[in-house]
């Protein structure tokens, strides 16, 4: 892991995301690029040229002044922060500067959405996790600062998990942590029988190749949703970090399936971390 990318409009909750990812670049010499979005408003947008160009150079002004005092952390001593303002809240720009500077990681704090505006605006880490090719890291309630020992991945053993799945189990093992995997069983799944789950389960493992994990790292949970499941199992077992292989859903498509990955960056306090399959 070379490069993080941390965005952050001075929140507490995006300083949980800064200090996480300051803890990360630290153990792995890596850079941070803090990426702050600077919102303006249609009215100044639509003012006159001259107009609009002053007040456009005042706020800028005063998002760096603000930008540099947030970035007076003891923490982040002895790493290379890159600090960058983007002029718009376009997220799917966080994807395409994650590319362009080749960032292994994005790292973001959220509060969460629910109700309507949920429904209608989505949270900006719905956003982030939807466009991103990266990994994504949800932080909620505080910084990670110690070396995470404990992980579940959230699986299905379908195919789709497999590259998901070997690509979070590398990049825990760089972090000295093991990863186990959960299964969440739920009415509105097909039902399976033991030896049904335990045959699928084992043609799953066959095609991770040198890759293995043992019957004690694997888990089984009935809930009546998938998100229920995946909380239950992570708070009833003192599981440090959830992961999720997320398609990204966009548009009406997520509007009317949904997203199991959407909906638990939204609703848990745990952190969160995801692969785009």
């Amino acid at each position: 892991m070379k490069k993080i990318i941390v965005p952050v409009d001075f929140s507490n909750h995006s300083e949980y995301a800064l200090e996480t990812a300051s803890f990360l670049a630290k153990q792995a010499n890596a850079e941070i690029i803090v990426v702050h979005m600077l919102e303006l408003s249609n009215a100044i947008v639509s003012k006159s040229e001259s107009y609009a160009q002053n007040e456009t150079f005042f706020y800028l002004k005063l998002t760096e002044k603000k930008f540099h005092n947030f970035l007076q952390k003891d923490y982040l001593k002895g790493i290379k922060v890159t600090p960058i303002i983007k002029h718009f809240k376009i997220f799917s720009e966080l994807d395409q500067l994650a590319r362009e500077e080749d960032v292994d990681l994005i790292v973001m704090g959220s509060r969460g959405a629910s109700g309507l505006k949920e429904m209608f605006i989505g949270s900006n880490t719905e956003k982030v996790i939807r466009y991103a090719h990266v990994p994504v890291l949800v932080i909620k309630e505080k910084p990670i600062v110690e070396n995470i020992k404990k992980v579940v991945f959230a699986c299905d053993f379908s195919d789709d998990d497999i590259a998901p799945l070997l690509r979070a189990k590398l990049f825990f093992e760089d972090l000295d942590a093991k990863i186990d995997l959960v299964y969440v069983q739920t009415p509105s799944t097909k039902f399976k029988s033991t030896s049904e789950l335990k045959e699928k389960i084992q043609r799953f493992l066959d095609k991770l190749g040198e890759v293995s994990f043992s019957k004690e790292q694997i888990h089984i949970v009935s809930d009546y949703t998938v998100e229920d499941g995946l909380r239950y199992y992570v708070n009833a077992n003192d599981v440090e970090m959830l992961v999720i292989a997320t398609k990204g859903r966009k548009g009406m498509a997520r509007f009317f399936e949904g997203s199991i990955t959407e909906d638990v960056a939204n609703h848990s306090s745990f952190p969160l971390l995801t692969f785009k399959i």
